[in-house]
């Protein structure tokens, strides 16, 4: 039922085809069993604030590169979407899940062989877990709805027929080499405070790469059920387009979710690590609401944010929410909760692209910070701190920041992490703080 993915074009641009999805409701499945033992492409969501969404196979594909992708990829997806068939509730209808690279002219080359500057996929079957209740969804192009029907029929038998499967143990970390040495980032971390210092920037957010090899490859649905358990107020992303790598992980940070006309977004940035003991803790609580360096970098943050949702907003449109502490397992962060209501209807891909990349993963100004990235990093960000997540027909959706991630790619899984960079920063204190960014991954990896 599938055609292969053609790169550069949109699988259902020829004239006149369509798109057939239909859906059942299932016995409670977990997505972890849907994903074990399907062949990629692959894909996984899931939100503290929505559905858990899982699927494989291809229906149809959007690939896009360069400055226009976030355009191609809404072209694309209009044309796609204006001959659905659909008969099912609104849980269950058909979305596309993909993500953008950080950067507009990225080239993939390894760790991210087969991610280019954006793709989307949207699945020949879909699962879809909310509110206790479980949805099958199958699509596909120009086929009659009784074929889409048989399958839907063949794969529901099957996911009721099989058990969940056992779990896999870790594979273990043979070794660990990082991309930036220690001496080495307090070095990029002096030169952007130089700058900063001569007014070249307000903030920078540099990066470093962390490859792990290790003893057997990585069971990523296994890894993100577990960082689930650790982390259930993270949304965990994982897209395999190809059977060569896949991009995963657990971020507290979203970009926007657009329903209707009402974005909300999240200010996050600042943080500290958790104490081992409740007074630790709330000493450390207090530390980040005190910090003068830290709530600056929040508010640089916020206020870029305001900035780019006012033009989309009326006079009374924009609502931003007090600063607060948001606590995870490892780690606390300077959070605002920002709700905008929007003028006029829109795409969430339009949102997404008026935040990308905001202050908390690039800097400011926007572009000297994009330049000075480019200048100083010397690995490939790829698709790390950059949008991820889902939209449907009407174009509302869902779009988080792609940190606390990594690449798998057999035997090694490559991780991402990063920090801002303001006029008081500390080399030391930065790189301690980026190293806590890797335990999430890293501690499922090893146990």
């Amino acid at each position: 039922m599938e055609s292969p993915p053609r790169d550069g074009q949109v699988s259902a641009e020829a004239t006149g085809s369509t798109l057939v999805s239909r859906t059942t409701k299932l016995p409670d499945r977990t997505a972890r069993a849907f994903l074990v033992g399907r062949d990629a492409p692959r894909v996984y969501w899931s939100s503290p604030y929505g559905p858990e969404l899982a699927g494989s196979g291809t229906a149809a594909r959007i690939t896009a590169d360069g400055p226009d992708r976030f355009d191609a990829v809404r072209d694309g997806a209009q044309n796609l979407f204006s001959n659905l068939g659909y008969d099912g509730p609104e849980l269950a209808r058909p979305r596309l899940f993909g993500g953008f690279a950080f950067h507009d002219q990225h080239r993939a080359s390894a760790p991210w062989v087969g991610f280019p500057g954006a793709q989307f996929v949207l699945p020949q079957t879909q699962l879809i877990r909310a509110d206790g209740e479980t949805w099958l969804t199958v699509s596909a192009r120009d086929e009659s709805p009784e074929v889409v029907e048989d399958v839907l029929a063949t794969v529901r038998d099957e996911l009721v027929a099989n058990s969940d499967p056992e779990f896999t143990d870790p594979p273990g970390v043979v070794g660990t080499e990082p991309t930036t040495s220690r001496e080495e980032w307090a070095e990029q971390v002096e030169a952007a405070v130089r700058k900063i210092e001569d007014d070249d920037l307000q903030k920078v957010v540099l990066a470093q790469a962390l490859a792990v090899d290790l003893d057997g490859e990585t069971a990523v649905p296994d890894v993100l059920e577990r960082l689930g358990e650790s982390y259930p107020d993270c949304f965990r992303f994982f897209f395999e387009p190809t059977a060569d790598a896949g991009f995963f992980g657990a971020t507290p940070e979203r970009l926007a979710t657009l329903r209707g006309q009402t974005v909300e977004a999240d200010g996050l940035a600042g943080s500290v690590g958790r104490g081992e003991t409740p007074e630790e803790d709330a000493e450390l609580e207090h530390s980040l609401l005190d910090s003068e360096k830290i709530a600056h970098e929040h508010e640089l943050v916020v206020d870029a944010i305001r900035d780019q949702l006012s033009p989309l907003t009326g006079a009374d449109g924009l609502r931003i929410a007090d600063r607060r502490v948001r606590k995870l397992a490892n780690i606390q962060h300077l959070w605002t909760p920002i709700e905008a209501d929007l003028e006029s209807s829109d795409h969430v891909l339009s949102i997404v692209e008026a935040l990308h990349p905001t202050p908390a993963v690039g800097g400011l100004p926007p572009e000297d910070a994009l330049r000075a990235i480019r200048d100083t990093e010397t690995f490939d960000r790829g698709w790390y701190a950059a949008p991820v997540g889902w939209f449907d027909a009407d174009g509302d959706g869902t779009f988080a920041v792609g940190i606390r991630s990594g690449v798998a790619a057999d035997e090694r899984v490559t991780l991402f992490a990063g920090n801002g960079i303001v006029a008081d920063s500390d080399p030391d204190e930065e790189y301690e703080e980026v190293q806590l960014k890797y335990r999430p991954i890293l501690d499922e990896l090893e146990r």
